[in-house]
């Protein structure tokens, strides 16, 4: 079924876009909770008089996303893990990880944003990782895993 989209959603698209999906998932749960509205001559009317402000929501989220990118950017996040003597961490450092980090920081990143180079990090070092932000705009930060001291 084809269908319009009334707001984003997660995993389908953002506002507006004309999207392919299953009869059930458009009838049981988009069209009733007014995510989405059906593909026809009166969804392209509605569509058309919510073109301007759609791109303008969309543009302010460019905007918001390049500001997020510079303020992103800036920061450096150090961890200190319990550490072998070769380096290897007793443990490992994930996306909830940093994603819980930045939360404490005051920006609001979801876990499946972050990118760690293969998953996890599993070594004392420095690492760059990314953060998916809106469209291909993606923010690096840099990540610095140092050993903690053992009390004794």
């Amino acid at each position: 079924m084809k269908i319009i989209l009334n707001q984003d959603v997660p995993t389908l698209g953002e506002e507006g876009d004309v999207k392919i999906v299953a009869n059930g998932y458009a009838r049981n749960y988009l069209i009733p909770k007014k995510m989405a509205i059906p593909y026809n001559k009166q969804g392209l009317k509605i569509l058309e008089a919510k073109k301007v402000s759609i791109e303008k929501r969309k543009e302010e989220k460019r905007v918001a996303a390049t500001d997020l990118k510079e303020r992103l950017e800036a920061e450096e996040i150090v961890f200190q893990m319990s550490a072998g003597e070769s380096g290897k961490l007793f443990g490992s450092v994930s996306n909830t990880m940093v994603a819980d980090e930045l939360t404490k920081r005051g920006y609001s990143i979801d876990k499946k944003r972050v990118e760690i180079p293969d998953h996890t990090i599993r070594n004392i070092g420095s690492y760059n990782v990314q953060i998916k932000l809106y469209e291909n705009k993606e923010a690096v930060i840099k990540l610095k895993v140092e050993k903690a001291e053992q009390k004794a």
